[in-house]
């Protein structure tokens, strides 16, 4: 007899599990994956994808095609954000290889095995959700953990006619997005700089430049006023340093404080990332209370899952350990076959086992974290893991293949984190509207394997046609560029040490000062050109005028979905046209590229005789 779920026709009131559901849950999770993976590497935060494609989702199933069904777009959003896992969990670990191939002793890093990356990655999804499933009816249904995420994207889902309108509001800012960044690609080229400070006579050491990018925009204005402490950092750095700095410093210093490039590069990027990675040591520790609560929650879930009625709700538990088992030997497997001979067989199963390990601890305690507070120190985990991955192999293999096989099995621990933390929103979200846990943990299963193969092309192709590539003003990778430096310090120790352990320190405090997640966000201040730092505040500004003067229904029925669609819509246009430089033929790029100066011109031309 066939038991379990299945794909049920395309009829009655409520369908759920459906191909209609599937294939839009896809086609939603790629655009949405192409956008959050390239505002990651801009910016060096991550978005939810579950609120937007429950509105994109609305926006297909009953804005066109009139479907009505809540828990048929509930599992179109699973799939979707299933998808978009692997967006922050890539972003933040592997560009650290191709930001450490820009050096010589580290060129041969470059050569990535991109299908094994990508076996790896599928891997650790599997594992993700294998471990955290079994926790659902003790963090959702016993502990009834608030997940703030979950409940908005429930609330989305609750309202298809609102859905509708957010959805129309959504594609306007994608369409005023690309607009304006074709403009910006035709008129500006690569320097999205517009340099206000020099025009009207400022001190060079202020920086006041401002990044031309709407979707920068539209990322401050879905923060809000939180974000504000990502600006503090980059006006700290540039209104206080800076002049302190020109005035008390020595002469060397005081020099360099002219050059704000240059004092970013020497100084303030150095103390940001020391600042990241104490940050999220301090995420770690201040999750502590939160790690103790998900053991008791480990303890409980085997209760949990037993009896018939939990047979009925979940997956069951026998599967997931046999995939976890057979993820655990692929494991090994990947990583022996990475140690390119260098790494026995022992040491390779000593590398999976703590990657297993460490998937089932980490994936517990940033589940709990998304519940409790919805924020997640998943830089933090990514970081410990890949250091105790490096010191299980360092000294059995050359430095190359140590960094190799450690980020490469880091990365898939860091993509298990972030799908497990994905599931337990959603699985909250179908709690509130009446899905069944079983068909939609199924759903995520079906969306996990398509994120990375799009993430890594991705990644690839945006090194291979952005100026400078990973770790430059082009693409800074800020989390990765922080994990290249900590794993850089590991195997080389040629590192200023101080002003890594002076951002540390300051980062420590600041993570354990009980406001979340604010030390990243200052350490990003630190690191990211103040460019984008000023642009991202002004979306910062907007959504609090907003609030104040329209209401904040208004921000979150309207400007939410419009700042959305911005950056969808801004992505989209330069992967785009990453993607025209690599397949259009020279001569035709080139005939572009005069056009376009020839536009430009005659624009000017025309401003002037205004």
């Amino acid at each position: 007899m066939r038991t379990g779920p299945r794909i049920v026709p395309i009829r009655g009131d409520y369908p759920e599990f459906t191909w209609v559901a599937i294939l839009v849950g896809w086609a939603i999770g790629v655009v949405l994956t192409v956008s959050v993976a390239y505002a990651s590497l801009m910016l060096g935060f991550s978005i939810e994808g579950s609120e937007l494609a429950a509105i994109l989702g609305w926006g297909i199933l009953r804005g066109v095609m009139r479907r009505t069904s809540i828990v048929e777009n509930n599992i179109n959003q699973t799939i979707a954000s299933a998808v978009n896992g692997a967006s922050s969990g890539i972003m933040f670990s592997v560009p650290a290889l191709l930001i450490l191939s820009k050096k010589e002793e580290y060129a041969e890093l470059a050569n990535i095995d991109q299908p094994l990356l990508i076996l790896a990655a599928m891997t650790g999804c599997v594992l993700g959700l294998c471990f955290v499933i079994p926790l659902r009816k003790q963090m959702i249904d016993f502990d009834r953990l608030a997940y703030p995420g979950g409940i908005a994207v429930a609330t989305i889902l609750k309202s298809p006619g609102a859905g509708v309108r957010k959805a129309v509001l959504l594609l306007g800012g994608v369409l005023i997005a690309g607009v304006c960044q074709i403009g910006v690609l035709s008129f500006m080229g690569e320097d999205h700089d517009w340099a206000v400070g020099q025009k009207i006579g400022l001190p060079p050491m202020l920086n006041i430049a401002f990044f031309v990018s709407i979707m920068t925009i539209g990322v401050g204005y879905l923060s809000g006023k939180g974000g504000f402490w990502f600006g503090a950092g980059g006006f700290f750095c540039y209104f206080l340093l800076s002049p302190l700095l020109s005035n008390f410093a020595g002469s060397d210093v005081a020099a360099l404080t002219s050059d704000p490039n240059g004092m970013r590069v020497q100084l303030y990027r150095p103390t940001g990332i020391g600042m990241l990675i104490g940050a999220a040591i301090g995420g770690i520790i201040a999750a502590f209370p939160m790690i103790l609560s998900a053991i008791g929650a480990l303890r409980g879930a085997g209760e949990r899952t037993a009896g018939d009625v939990a047979k009925k709700d979940e997956l069951p538990i026998g599967m997931l350990y046999l995939m976890i088992g057979i993820g655990a030997c692929l494991m090994v497997a990947i990583a022996w076959y990475v140690g390119a001979g260098q790494i026995s067989p022992m040491r390779a199963v000593l590398m999976a086992v703590l990657g297993v390990l460490w998937i089932w601890v980490a994936g517990v305690i940033v589940a709990e974290c998304i519940g409790r507070t919805n924020w997640s120190p998943l830089s933090g985990m990514t970081l410990i893991a890949v250091t105790l991955l490096i010191f299980s192999v360092k000294g059995s293999a050359d430095t190359l293949t140590t960094i190799r096989v450690s980020i490469i099995v880091g990365a898939a621990v860091c993509l298990a984190i972030s799908q497990a933390s994905d599931i337990m929103l959603d699985l909250k979200s179908g709690y509130l509207v009446g899905g069944i846990p079983r068909r939609q943990q199924i759903a995520q299963f079906i969306g996990t394997w398509l994120g990375p193969i799009i993430v890594v092309w991705l990644m690839v192709l945006l090194h291979e046609t952005k100026p400078g590539g990973m770790g430059s003003d082009s693409l800074p990778a800020p989390q990765a560029e922080a994990l290249a430096t900590t794993i850089e310090s590991i195997v080389s120790g040629d590192v200023p040490a101080y002003r890594y352990t002076a951002g540390a320190g300051m980062g420590l405090m600041l993570a354990m000062s009980g406001l979340g997640g604010i030390g990243v966000l200052v350490g990003l201040g630190f690191y990211m050109p103040f460019s984008i730092v000023l642009t991202y505040t002004l979306g910062n500004l907007l959504r609090v005028v907003s609030d104040a003067t329209l209401g904040k229904r208004f921000g979150y029925e309207v400007g939410v979905p419009i700042a959305a669609g911005l950056i969808v819509g801004e992505a989209l246009v330069n992967v785009g046209d990453a993607i025209w430089k690599i397949f259009v033929p020279a001569p035709v790029a080139e005939t572009a590229a005069v056009t376009s100066s020839c536009l430009a011109s005659w624009y000017s031309f025309l401003l002037m005789g205004v």
